[in-house]
């Protein structure tokens, strides 16, 4: 028998998993979750022992590494990427080649969770599809024409960094973009924003005094009817769906598959985000695309960097 080898590496934690191809579809066998060690050589050293470990006398076929940019993905390097400082200049996967003995490919996690979701989630069967993030931060993977669609320089894709307004909160280096919009620390800045304009008016926000004030708590208000926590989702969804209608219109997708707080809130985003992209797209464009939440939930990384371990495999 023989296995895949995954390695989702991110700024405080790093997930080793083992699959196997089975009718089409990816099957998680066994996956191991450690703290991301300070030094690059550090974690691969770590990384490729669990794999060792996991894989046990089973030939491991490819090994996909998922993590965030910048990176040069030719050579597999991460170029200092803001959650991994430091992490630049190690060919990652010629270390996991080399320790493994098996090719490996290094993809960025936008991608990555792209093209898994496109395999074996809610994007399965489109031609076109565009994944978006919607989580700690807004970036996004194109599959066109039925291939992943890198770019230039490995950075098609990054919506994130579109300025949607002059004025805003900001995300991704940029007031007013895509990302201080739609992610969890925009939609924390929107809060803090819309709840002191509300404790100013004399008007109740319930979310204030929460221990936290996040994404999910500020959900929790808005679906126990805090109207304050209702007004910042609507600003989201609003800003979603007119970012949206600029992907529409650009690529004419037939399907866009947004995860992680758009899946977990649909029912906060999805009226307001329709009426929006309703309004700023072109119609027939709209009716072609689907609008979905991401199938693959928690287990998203796991499934993405199998997918890109196929990849590698495949050449």
């Amino acid at each position: 028998m023989s296995v895949y080898v995954g390695f989702d590496i991110g700024g405080t934690k790093c997930a080793v998993s083992t699959g196997r191809e089975q009718g089409g579809e990816i099957l998680v066998l066994t996956r191991e979750e450690v703290p991301t060690p300070a030094t690059q050589e550090e974690a691969m050293t770590l990384m490729c022992r669990l794999a060792r470990r996991q894989a046990a006398d089973e030939a491991i076929l490819g090994v996909g590494l998922s993590a965030g940019n910048p990176m040069d993905a030719a050579r597999g390097c991460l170029l200092n990427p803001p959650n991994l400082p430091g992490w630049s200049n190690v060919s990652l996967t010629g270390w996991a080649e080399r320790e493994l003995g098996a090719p490996a490919r290094l993809e960025n996690d936008a991608n990555a969770c792209a093209l898994a979701e496109w395999r074996w989630g809610a994007g399965r069967g489109a031609l076109n599809m565009v994944f978006l993030t919607f989580g700690t931060g807004f970036g996004g993977g194109l599959i066109l024409d039925g291939k992943l669609y890198r770019g230039a320089t490995g950075s098609a894709g990054e919506v994130g960094h579109w300025r949607l307004a002059p004025f805003g909160p900001s995300g991704y280096g940029k007031m007013g973009s895509f990302e201080s919009f739609c992610s969890g620390g925009g939609i924390r800045q929107l809060a803090l924003t819309v709840g002191e304009r509300y404790r100013q008016a004399g008007k109740p926000c319930a979310y204030l005094a929460f221990p936290e004030i996040s994404a999910r708590t500020v959900a929790q208000a808005a679906r126990a009817g805090d109207e304050a926590a209702k007004e910042v989702f609507d600003l989201s969804a609003r800003m979603l769906g007119e970012g949206l209608a600029l992907i529409v219109d650009l690529i004419n997708p037939d399907a866009i598959v947004i995860g992680s707080i758009y899946a977990r809130s649909h029912d906060l985003i999805e009226r307001g985000m329709r009426a929006a992209l309703m309004r700023e797209a072109l119609p027939g464009s709209v009716s072609a695309c689907r609008i979905l939440p991401a199938a693959l939930g928690d287990s998203i990384g796991d499934y993405a960097a199998l997918a890109i371990a196929l990849q590698a495999h495949r050449g």
